[in-house]
């Protein structure tokens, strides 16, 4: 099935109107020839998308649905067209990165290289968010792709992981640690309204239920060091923080017990700017062709 771009636009114009003589004038079309074009639309795809009666019109269940795909189909390819154009006169393309603390650690440079290598025609701006947003700008669509860490909330998105590494705490260097007491200790974390992000970092799921005497909350990652140093709290972090965050208050024990977290590349569905399928195909390639970065990072354990 070959369903062209005149009867996209011939099929919206009418679920818009719901008149064909309307749809027909607004198009600078025959009536006569816009209901045989939808005829024809319907034939293609197997099914009524418009139920016709002598006073009404109205879209079917199967018109609606195929209503948000026409308006979808069409919406990208004009976006198309116009960059196209754009970067026909020698304008750049914009691709919007968001990332919290880290970003992709030790890959981040590679893959922002090899984007550039690939795609030198667009201009990237980068944009850091803190715990508040673990999504990195992508709910808000503020960002066209971002480095994010899971868990979190990512309905919506299309997520593509490039690695996982241990979990570590963080404790003040005066503190004496047990890990099995992880449980009684109160804990610092991100401000932030994910739920799912929340209670990856408090050690939730190994509380049966039950909240840790205290939570404390921080804004970045700075200050959940000075926090932990101060010994008002623990912290529950990627193993990360001792290369990329150290202080000389704080030192990290890895958790033995406690799933890794998983630093991805992702956006929204459909995507909102054509450079991000090649953004994510450039950072496969790295994962892939990095195996010695990739054991550094989530092979990082012991204590400091």
């Amino acid at each position: 099935m070959d369903v062209n771009l005149r009867r996209l636009r011939l099929f919206v114009a009418l679920a818009e109107e719901l008149h064909f003589t309307r749809a027909a004038a607004k198009l600078f079309v025959a009536q006569q020839s816009l209901s045989r074009q939808i005829a024809e639309l319907e034939g293609e795809l197997g099914t009524p998308l418009l139920r016709r009666t002598s006073r009404r019109v109205e879209l079917t269940p199967a018109g609606e649905v195929f209503l948000a795909a026409a308006h979808e189909v069409l919406d990208r390819f004009d976006r198309g067209v116009t960059e196209a154009r754009g970067v026909g006169r020698g304008e750049q393309v914009t691709l919007r990165v968001g990332f919290v603390v880290g970003a992709a650690l030790e890959l981040t440079t590679h893959i922002l290289s090899e984007f550039a290598r690939r795609r030198p025609e667009a201009r990237v701006e980068l944009h850091e968010f803190g715990f508040a947003d673990p999504l990195a700008g992508l709910a808000g669509a503020t960002t066209d792709v971002a480095f994010i860490r899971l868990p979190s909330s990512t309905h919506g998105l299309v997520v593509t992981p490039l690695f996982t590494e241990p979990c570590v705490v963080g404790v003040s260097a005066a503190h004496r640690v047990r890990v099995a007491d992880l449980l009684d200790e109160s804990i610092a974390v991100g401000r932030t309204d994910d739920g799912v992000w929340r209670d990856f970092w408090t050690l939730a799921g190994h509380r049966g239920g039950t909240r840790p005497p205290r939570l404390v909350e921080t804004h970045s990652q700075s200050e959940e060091a000075e926090v932990v140093a101060a010994g008002m709290a623990c912290c529950v972090t990627p193993a990360a923080a001792r290369r990329y965050s150290p202080h000389p208050g704080v030192r990290f024990i890895t958790i033995e017990d406690h799933r890794g977290s998983t630093v991805a590349v992702a956006h929204r569905s459909p995507r909102s700017n054509p450079l991000v399928a090649s953004f994510v195909d450039a950072a496969r390639a790295v994962r892939d062709r990095e195996p010695g970065i990739l054991r550094t990072i989530e092979g990082a354990a012991g204590a400091v």
